[in-house]
């Protein structure tokens, strides 16, 4: 017996060995990994010291705005946002009865988007944004011709950064402005309105990001008439690129975002109107065009043609992309609500869908089938309880939100119109604001689908974040 528990004594200490040996080496691991990231950081610290100290003329900016000489004038904004989820579902969605029962929490740094605002002689005025995501890792595509035109996956740093807009705008008379570069798409409603202080509940709407690019950005040019109470706005920016066209994201994934350069082939025009009649209200509408197939990144869906002097010397099958939209915006002192309405239509999504499916892996898109229509539309209200008792710097909001959403709304003949694609979400909770600067969301939301037999969901979202 005393042999025994020698023997099994002797078992857990070498368990116990093996187990410390197995987290030190573990340990070791994650501090590599946290040497890479700091050396990362110190990069990007170091970047941002330079870049403050040769064009601010200090290695820090404390203040909101900036005064370095009597004709320039410096502004300095910035929001972020972190997110903590739960979720009574797998990520997998393709199972038969939808995604499978599962409990996982997700915790995120969405999103930190400092902005910088230069005011220049002559009424000009530089503006740039970055947006740093998720804290994923970042990387670019390159098409490799001297690799048989394949494409090469180049891993620039850990950490997602984007540059959502850097333009040169010219004010005309206080009538209107010029601009030029990377700039917000004005269709739909959260280009306007995409800071956590703006939304009222927790995260951004799903149906207008699914549908199309999540506060859409693209270079071109923007040009703006104010005719009071009406603002009308007209842009040419660079087109979409069809190969990232997919069943679940519709046009969402064809932002040109995995290469260095955007291909300008195929332009699209973008026309605006507002309104604003009374304080604190808003209506719209707008409506998008552009081509897609001419912007993708080798010339496959190029026309037939005897002539072979130049690329496509007949021209490219017709991938038109057309959208339009309606929007409401109000700002009360006791309520505020949004609401948004998308409709669209795909040229040629068959002939786009055949082609996508036998696309490079490397390319990392989805190949799905794409539809010819897709549709979604939200809404959502917030009540401020505290403006009944005071004029308080305190905002305590319930509020609720509803999504509905198709991205194969109409598919192409011989397309299978799959209903897991035809989503529902119900959205319900609390914000709560300081003086419009410190912020907190609580919101519960369940998803349904087109199908009674695709398992419905729930999610719980906490999101925090900032805005000054």
């Amino acid at each position: 017996m005393s042999e025994a528990l020698c023997l099994l004594d002797a078992s857990v200490r070498a368990l116990t060995v093996i187990m410390k040996i197995i987290l030190i080496m573990l340990a070791i691991q994650g501090i590599f990994c946290r040497v890479q990231i700091m050396i990362i950081s110190i990069k990007n610290a170091f970047a941002i010291f330079l870049f403050s100290s040769l064009v601010l003329g200090s290695p820090l900016l404390l203040a909101q705005e900036l005064k370095i000489s009597p004709e320039v004038e410096i502004r300095f904004s910035a929001y972020g946002e972190a997110t903590f989820a739960y979720f009574n579902y797998e990520q997998n969605q393709t199972g038969d009865n939808g995604a499978r029962a599962d409990h996982r929490l997700v915790f995120d740094t969405t999103r930190f988007a400092p902005k910088i605002e230069v005011m220049l002689p002559l009424d000009f005025e530089v503006e740039a944004e970055i947006e740093f995501e998720h804290g994923g890792t970042g990387s670019t595509l390159e098409l490799e011709y001297e690799e048989f035109g394949e494409y090469e996956n180049e891993v620039e740093q850990g950490g997602e950064v984007i540059v959502e807009e850097l333009y040169l705008q010219k004010e005309i008379a206080h009538r209107g402005h010029i601009k030029i570069g990377r700039f917000y798409n004005a269709l739909g409603l959260l280009s306007d309105l995409h800071k956590p202080n703006e939304l009222i509940a927790a995260g951004r709407p799903e149906s207008e990001t699914t549908m199309i690019p999540a506060v859409w950005d693209e270079m071109g040019v923007e040009g703006v008439i104010y005719l009071n109470p009406v603002k009308i706005t007209a842009q040419v920016l660079n087109g979409l690129d069809s190969t990232g066209f997919s069943s679940q994201s519709w046009v969402s994934t064809g932002q040109q975002r995995r290469f260095y350069s955007a291909n300008a082939r195929g332009l699209a025009g973008v026309l605006r109107v507002d309104i604003r009649p009374v304080a604190g209200v808003m209506a719209g509408v707008s409506a998008y065009r552009g081509d897609s197939n001419a912007n993708r990144p080798k010339p496959d869906l190029a026309l037939d043609c005897d002539d072979d002097s130049s690329v496509a010397a007949c021209g490219f099958l017709g991938g038109n992309v057309s959208i339009i939209g309606a929007h409401f915006v109000l700002d009360e002192r006791h309520v505020r609500a949004r609401a948004s309405l998308l409709w669209g239509h795909l040229e040629n999504a068959g002939a786009i869908s055949e082609r996508n499916k036998s696309l490079s892996n490397n390319l990392g898109v989805l190949r799905s089938a794409v539809a010819e229509q897709a549709v979604s539309a939200w809404a959502e209200v917030g009540v401020d309880v505290m403006s009944f008792i005071d004029d308080s710097k305190w905002r305590i909001e319930p509020h609720v939100r509803a999504e509905y959403y198709d991205t194969m709304f109409k598919v192409a003949p011989g397309q299978f119109d799959a209903p897991r694609y035809e989503r529902f979400v119900a959205a319900a909770g609390v914000g709560v604001d300081y003086q419009n600067m410190i912020l907190s969301r609580l919101t519960a939301r369940h998803r349904s689908f087109g199908d009674d037999g695709i398992r419905s969901q729930w999610d719980v979202v906490l999101s925090t974040g900032f805005n000054f």
